[in-house]
């Protein structure tokens, strides 16, 4: 056996830690020196060019189209509408036509498609193509599409089709889908109450404001193989969508993404592929690149949902919550997408992270006359935490309890149910009373008053708590491949799209601490192609790192007693005599006696010439497990795998000459089970945060009263500036999670979830007053205290 492997000093045994170590993110190179390539880098000789003609009004039946004009210009190739190709898309409810057919439901609905050789043709075709309307009544706001008598935005809502993802829709009415949370006896828990409080909050309609605009390309080739490129957080789901509505083949549906520039949830609706896709139809599949411009990717693609809501809250004479009543109505817009999901979302957490036993909550997506709804980071959560934490801060004051002692008061914990009965323990639920106990030593909370009166300068601060599951289909799932090569270095295949969250590169350190190998040594790209990589459900949910790193690790242990069980046969031995690690198959009783796996990793060969094995490749899929459908007319149920929770602060300082604010500084400790990366999680946290504090201070779509949007670009759609930003000031606890890669929680979303509340708390604070309606503009606050009406 001499010469078959090497000896060393204990080096076989020699862990390689990856896992809680700042690695830089494997696509900083190619982002630092401007070789990164995006969809709208990618170009061809024969590439042809595709724009939209967009709606000028909310809901106007379409009376007619001339195209006339616009297809005698030299260079367009087709122009064509939703007569097209007449089919209704959309997940979770078939509701919407790619290109409007009879009528348009909001401003900015596409209308018709230009393709042509070049972009400039194409936008001045689009100039050219003349729509006459007949106007409809509209519907602008969730309240008002919740009336009796409200003009209806889909007449045929009985008639839609619906996927898998189980909703509600109430067809006569503008109701998309109803979730209900029946928990307890609520004559019971206000009969308990010494004290109640009632809030009307509104939160706006918004954009995403990801730098880079939403694109597809799409070509169709000769043998029916349909190519598709595209700014994407799914593609395995327009894979899926593309094949079902055009009847193609799932396998010849081929999607390409590379990396994105910045989503935050936008990009996982799927619009511009279906466009695309019927753009190099009507050119006889030749390629087409379709790029929003700035104001069609805020006025015509999915938006930021907006939220009415109402809640009475009740505690009792020692402050212990003891029922809660709840209505949300959140702002679908024109068509269900997401939006029906995100009100189910809405219904799961709508107590936030606090025990109480009886809960009455309707949650309803409403359709309206706005743009559609997709998801937003935090997936219905900031919306409904404004609700609940506005009451919390009301009912605090009214009992006379400092408002962080009366959530600490309150947390939820092991032993309780959350509002869909879901029974909770310190695995899946994590340690609130910890998050808000650190938070109180962050911020300083007991060396200083809530309010500081200086002149006609206010300092106060407001906090706040959150919580979120994901919500995902009960099978949503991943897989991922692992490739020995030759030098024993690893390459990694997995359908985690890369939008800037960093997943790519935490993936690989969990691959690097479950074979104990260092991490430079594994190898990612940064594009997801459906014909190669396993399949991901999509890349939302802050579920990616969950979801596939399950997968890396089952890949991980797959390909390890693969290495075993060859190295057992090179040394002779059984494979449980053997461990792997530091690149070595070494005794677990000898480490000091091992061989390199670069010997072993694509099969080892003999003196005498004889081979065994092959390349070593590791395979695993990884599951849901034990989640259920919310039942219709309870909410019982399990929704998903566990919670991440956490404590938010935000001091502001008020000038009430003007009643302009700085926002001085924001806090936040968060339950994040187990940190992969520190300096990742603490860059992801403080975007989140800054996203949050954006749109809560100035973000909304103003609209006039027929429902058109009046600023539909960054000269008027404002967004927080880099000299605005506050001090940042984040901490976390580690409570693990017991079912993920080394425990880890989500953490993706949740520095965002609580800035709206915990900023409109502390400012309420500083100027006496009842913030209620984002976003918190200076003069929203003026109206508040000098027109309350």
């Amino acid at each position: 056996m001499k010469g078959l492997y090497s000896y060393c000093e204990k080096e076989g045994a020699k862990i390689v830690q990856a896992v809680g170590k700042s690695i830089p993110r494997k696509e900083t190179w190619e982002k630092v020196t401007g070789t990164t390539k995006y969809i709208n880098d990618m170009t061809r000789p024969d590439l042809l060019h595709a724009a939209i003609t967009v709606s000028p009004h909310a809901h106007a039946t379409i009376k007619s189209i001339d195209l006339s004009q616009a297809i005698e210009i030299p260079g367009v190739k087709a122009v064509i509408t939703g007569k097209y190709y007449p089919i209704l898309t959309g997940s979770p409810l078939e509701d919407r036509p790619p290109l409007a057919i009879d009528k348009v439901r909001y401003y900015g609905e596409p209308v018709a498609l230009v393709i042509a050789e070049q972009a400039h043709i194409a936008e001045m075709a689009v100039l050219q193509i003349k729509v006459e309307y007949e106007l409809l009544p509209s519907v602008l706001s969730p309240s008002a599409a919740y009336q009796k008598d409200a003009p209806l935005v889909h007449e045929d809502l009985a008639s839609y089709k619906q996927h898998e993802e189980k909703v509600y829709p109430v067809p006569g009415t503008n109701i998309a889908n109803r979730t209900k949370i029946r928990k307890g006896n609520m004559q019971e828990g206000w009969r308990n109450c010494a004290y109640t409080t009632e809030v009307h909050v509104t939160l706006p309609q918004a954009d995403h404001a990801a730098i880079e605009m939403r694109c597809s390309m799409a070509e169709i080739l000769p043998d029916g193989n349909v190519i598709i490129h595209s700014t994407s957080q799914s593609p395995f789901v327009i894979r899926r969508a593309l094949s079902a509505s055009f009847h193609i083949p799932l396998h010849k549906v081929i999607v390409h993404t590379p990396l994105v520039g910045g989503s935050f949830g936008g990009k996982s609706a799927i619009q511009m592929e279906y466009l695309a896709f019927l753009a190099s139809r009507a050119v006889n599949g030749r390629a087409v690149k379709l790029v929003n411009t700035r104001e069609n990717d805020m006025i015509s693609s999915p938006v930021h949902i907006g939220l009415d809501a109402r809640i009475k809250l009740g505690c009792n004479h020692e402050g212990r919550l003891m029922a809660a009543d709840i209505l949300h109505l959140y702002d679908g817009g024109a068509y269900s997408d997401r939006g029906a999901v995100m009100s189910r979302s809405g219904a799961v957490d709508c107590t936030g992270p606090y025990r109480i036993d009886n809960v009455h909550c309707d949650s309803l997506c409403m359709y309206t006359n706005h743009p559609y709804s997709t998801s937003f980071r935090g997936f219905g959560h900031p919306e409904l935490t404004f609700t609940i934490e506005r009451a919390m801060d009301l009912l605090a004051s009214r009992v006379g309890m400092d408002p962080l002692e009366f959530r600490f008061h309150n947390a939820i914990g092991p032993g309780d149910t959350a509002p869909t009965q879901t029974p909770l323990n310190r695995s899946n639920l994590g340690n609130l009373p910890m998050c808000i106990a650190e938070l109180k030593s962050l911020v300083h909370w007991d060396d200083r008053p809530l309010r500081e009166v200086n002149g006609h300068l206010i300092k106060a601060i407001g906090v706040c708590c959150f919580w979120k599951t994901s919500n995902t289909p009960t099978d949503a799932g991943a897989g991922a491949v692992i490739l020995f090569n030759a030098d024993g270095s690893v390459n990694l295949l997995c359908g985690a799209v890369e939008i800037g969250q960093g997943t790519r590169t935490a993936l690989t350190q969990l691959l690097a601490e479950r074979l104990r190998m260092d991490v430079q040594r594994i190898h990612i790209s940064m594009e997801v192609h459906t014909e190669t990589d396993p399949q991901h459900w999509k890349t939302v949910a802050s579920r990616s790192t969950f979801l596939v790193g399950n997968a890396v690790l089952l890949a991980a242990d797959d390909a390890i007693e693969q290495l075993k069980n060859i190295a057992s046969i090179v040394v002779g031995c059984l494979p449980a005599d053997l461990d792997v690690g530091n690149g070595k198959v070494y005794f677990k009783n000898h480490p000091e006696t091992w061989i390199a796996i670069d010997k072993i990793a694509n099969g080892y060969k003999f003196p005498n010439g004889n081979t065994i094995g092959g390349q070593i490749i590791g395979r695993g899929s990884y599951t849901m497990r034990n989640l259920t459908p919310l039942d219709p007319e309870t909410g019982k149920g399990n929704p998903g795998p566990e919670w991440t929770v956490g404590a938010q602060a935000v001091e502001v300082e008020l000038n009430t000459r003007d009643y302009t604010y700085k926002i001085v500084k924001a806090a936040t400790v968060i339950d994040a089970g187990k940190v992969i990366n520190p300096e990742m999680a603490r860059s992801q946290i403080t975007g989140a945060m800054s996203m949050g504090l954006s749109y809560a201070s100035r973000e909304a779509f103003q609209f006039d009263d027929k429902g058109n949007i009046l600023n539909p670009q960054f000269r008027t759609y404002k967004l927080l500036r880099y000299g605005e930003q506050p001090e940042y000031c984040i901490e976390f606890v580690e409570t693990p999670f017991l079912e993920a890669p080394y425990g880890l929680r989500g953490i993706g979303e949740h520095g965002l979830i609580g800035m709206p509340a915990a900023l409109g708390n502390s400012l309420a604070t500083a100027a006496g007053v009842e913030l209620n309606h984002l976003p918190l503009t200076p003069e929203m606050i003026w109206r508040t205290i000098h027109d309350p009406v």
